[in-house]
């Protein structure tokens, strides 16, 4: 499956994007075009509020209604374009699965390195581990009698 993965994940992204002038000239203005591209007017996801304890949180969910259940948990960017490129992607991996992003940043998303690591020193740890479980038990709720987390991250070197 790990290579089925891989061949999957540099495929072409689901949602298209043309470079403006602007990225042309300025790659930094292009950033902001990409990562605030997450709530497309074209996108497959359906949003979703899950509540837990005292408090609701979005989520967005794609694939198959009863697949097993797949909790994909954003980078430090948030829920931008590439995660739900990911997610999608997930989505479509035989037999079929059903992707959730829930939204950790309650819909915040960074557009530079400096706003990003900004949300991710402000988050609220505890809370977005309890964000995780009640994604767990959402998906078991709607139709997955199986679910699995998972973290996709960048490395820089």
């Amino acid at each position: 499956m790990l290579a089925t993965a891989s061949r999957i994940f540099s495929k072409t992204p689901l949602f298209k994007f043309k470079p403006s002038l602007a990225c042309t000239l300025s790659p930094s203005s292009c950033r902001f075009t990409v990562r605030s591209m997450a709530d497309s007017a074209a996108s497959p996801f359906k949003k979703v509020q899950i509540q837990r304890d005292d408090t609701t949180f979005d989520a967005y969910v794609v694939g198959k209604e009863d697949g097993p259940g797949i909790v994909v948990i954003q980078e430090w960017w948030g829920v931008d374009y590439e995660i739900k490129n990911h997610a999608v992607k997930i989505s479509q991996l035989n037999p079929g699965f059903k992707a959730l992003i829930p939204d950790l940043y309650r819909g915040k998303v960074g557009l530079d390195v400096a706003e990003a690591q900004h949300l991710m020193d402000g988050l609220d740890w505890q809370g977005a581990v309890k964000d995780i479980g009640a994604s767990v038990n959402w998906l078991k709720a709607n139709g997955s009698k199986k679910v699995l987390t998972l973290h996709l991250f960048v490395l820089v070197v």
